[in-house]
């Protein structure tokens, strides 16, 4: 029997919203390990001079404990 936890992440990225579900993903994996899986909760732009400038992403990342 395994168990897993959810921790919540903000990662962004300046080119899309799939890159900072990307960068989120690859750095949440350095730091806990045996990540499964990861949710995208939100999703959210900033905006400057009418552009976006920023992509932003709340992802729910599921990782597994060891015994």
């Amino acid at each position: 029997m395994s168990v897993a936890r959810v921790t919540e992440i903000i990662s962004s990225s300046s080119k899309s919203f799939e890159d900072a579900v990307e960068v989120g993903v690859k750095r949440a994996s350095k730091t806990l390990k045996n990540v499964t899986s990861a949710w995208v909760q939100d999703m959210k732009c900033t905006v400057d001079d009418g552009k976006i400038s920023e992509y932003r992403v709340i992802l729910k990342v599921t990782f597994v404990l060891k015994d």
